[in-house]
C-alpha cells in the first residue's frame, strides 16, 4: 500500500533544495520559512528541514496534526530535538553519510596545518621574511577521536591510513574495535587523554557529551595536545580551552564549530594564539547541498512505498544507533 499523494512541508532560509522534481511529481510541495512553517504544517506528512539549525519546530508542534516522519538536512539533530517530539511517534532521520570524507579530509588538512606550521609559514610570507624552520612528523602521533559513529570511524580510516594511532571515544569502551582499536568509554576521558598529541571531537551533542572536554581534560592532557573540534561547540569549554591555551599547556586549536554562530566579533577565540577558526564549513565540499537533496529524495521514495527509511534516528540517543 503506497501513500496517497503526501504533503511535503520544505522549511528554508537563504538557499532552496535543488533536485527534488522526483517529490514534488508524487507529492504536494509547501515550502516556508521559520515565519510561515505554523501556517504550512496542518495536514502535512513530511517534514524537510533545509534550515537544518532552525528552532522553529517546537513553535508550531501544535499545528502538526498529520507529521509523520522528519528529515534534517544536517547529521546532528540537536537543533531539532525536544521533548514533545521525543516522545511522539513522528520518524526522525537525519543525512548520516553525505558529510564523512569532507570532515575527515578536513581533519587531517588541520592536522598537517599544526605539524607543518603553515600558518606562520603564511605569515612570514606576508612579511616577506625567510625563516628556515624544522616541522613535525604526524606519523609518530596519537589521535583520539570522540565520537565513533560515522564520521568519527572515516576520521580515524583516513589517519590510520597516513601513519598515525588512532583511538576512539564513545559511551562504552571496547576493545578489538575494527576502526579504532580501543575504545575508551567518555566517562574516563581525564583518564585517558595523558599521551594524545590530537584531541579530535565529532561526537553528537547530548546531555552525556555536553562539555566532554572540560578543564579537567584539558589538564589531563599531553602538554601541547592540539584540539581539533568539528562536532558541536558545545562539546568544548571554551573559556577552559582559552585559559590551557594562554599558559601553553594546549599547543592549539582549530575549531570549526562553537557555542554560539556566528562567532562573535568580540570572541576572545578570533585572537588567541595558535587558534584556527573556520566557519563550520568543514562538511561543506563542493556540491554538498545537492547530495543532501539527493539523500532525502532517496529516502522519500522509500517513505511513498512504505519501504523502511534509512538513517532512523534514535530519538531516546539523539543519533542513528549502529
Amino acid at each position: 500500500m503506497t501513500v496517497d499523494r503526501p504533503i511535503v512541508v520544505v522549511l528554508h532560509a537563504d538557499h532552496l533544495p535543488e533536485g527534488l522534481d522526483a517529490v514534488s511529481a508524487v507529492a504536494e510541495v509547501r515550502y516556508a520559512t521559520a515565519d510561515t512553517l505554523g501556517d504550512a504544517m496542518p495536514g502535512a506528512d513530511v517534514l524537510l528541514l533545509w534550515d537544518f539549525f532552525s528552532s522553529a519546530v517546537p513553535d508550531v508542534w501544535d499545528r502538526c496534526d498529520s507529521l509523520r516522519w522528519i528529515h534534517i538536512a544536517a547529521a546532528g539533530v540537536d537543533s531539532l530535538m525536544f521533548d514533545a517530539l521525543a516522545e511522539s511517534d513522528v520518524v526522525v532521520t537525519n543525512s548520516r553519510g553525505v558529510f564523512d570524507r569532507p570532515i575527515a579530509e578536513f581533519v587531517l588538512g588541520q592536522i598537517l596545518a599544526f605539524a607543518k606550521d603553515s600558518a606562520v609559514s603564511a605569515q612570514l610570507q606576508q612579511r616577506r621574511e625567510w625563516r628556515h624552520r624544522e616541522t613535525e612528523l604526524i606519523d609518530t602521533t596519537h589521535a583520539m577521536v570522540v565520537g565513533t559513529g560515522a564520521i568519527g570511524r572515516e576520521i580515524a580510516r583516513i589517519l590510520t591510513a597516513v601513519g598515525m594511532k588512532v583511538s576512539g571515544v564513545g559511551r562504552t569502551s571496547r576493545d578489538g574495535d575494527p576502526d579504532f582499536g580501543v575504545v575508551h568509554a567518555s566517562s574516563t576521558l581525564a583518564k585517558v587523554v595523558h599521551d594524545v598529541d590530537y584531541l579530535i571531537l565529532i561526537a553528537p551533542l547530548t546531555d552525556a557529551t555536553r562539555r566532554v572536554v572540560d578543564a579537567d581534560v584539558l589538564a589531563a592532557a599531553k602538554p601541547g595536545v592540539r584540539v581539533v573540534n568539528v562536532g558541536r561547540g558545545e562539546l568544548l569549554d571554551s573559556a577552559a580551552l582559552l585559559d590551557a591555551l594562554r599558559s601553553g599547556h594546549v599547543g592549539g586549536a582549530a575549531l570549526d564549530v562553537f557555542d554560539t554562530e556566528p562567532l562573535p566579533e568580540d570572541s576572545p577565540l578570533w585572537s588567541a594564539e595558535n587558534v584556527v577558526v573556520t566557519p563550520h564549513m568543514s562538511g561543506d565540499a563542493v556540491g554538498w547541498r545537492r547530495r543532501l537533496a539527493d539523500l532525502f529524495v532517496a529516502n522519500f521514495e522509500r517513505y511513498a512505498s512504505s519501504t523502511d527509511l534509512e538513517n532512523v534516528v534514535d530519538k531516546k540517543l539523539g543519533f542513528v544507533s549502529s
